[in-house]
């Protein structure tokens, strides 16, 4: 299975976004890998910024939600050090 942030780096090159195409790989715009808070909202800001058509119409998929985590990804975060620390923390035992 290809990585949702592979997917959207192929996405972003297929319509000449090298730069964020470079970023999506990396995970900077991955719902668990990136280092941002709000990475979805600054990928659309940032192709909103970009304005081409191809640009906006990749904006629209990723606000319909294309490019979201799978629940493989989102299974493997909650397993890792940091989902589980994010869970003690929201979770406390009696």
């Amino acid at each position: 299975m290809t990585h949702t942030k592979d997917l959207l780096a192929e996405a972003l090159l297929s319509i000449g976004l090298m730069d964020m195409a470079a970023n999506a790989a990396s995970g900077f715009y991955h719902d668990f890998l990136s280092p941002l808070d709000t990475p979805t909202i600054q990928l659309v800001n940032d192709l909103a910024a970009v304005a081409t058509p191809e640009a906006m119409a990749l904006r629209k998929r990723i606000m319909n939600g294309d490019f979201d985590a799978s629940p493989e990804e989102s299974d493997e975060w909650a397993a890792s050090p940091e989902g589980q620390a994010a869970f003690s923390k929201l979770i406390r035992k009696p």
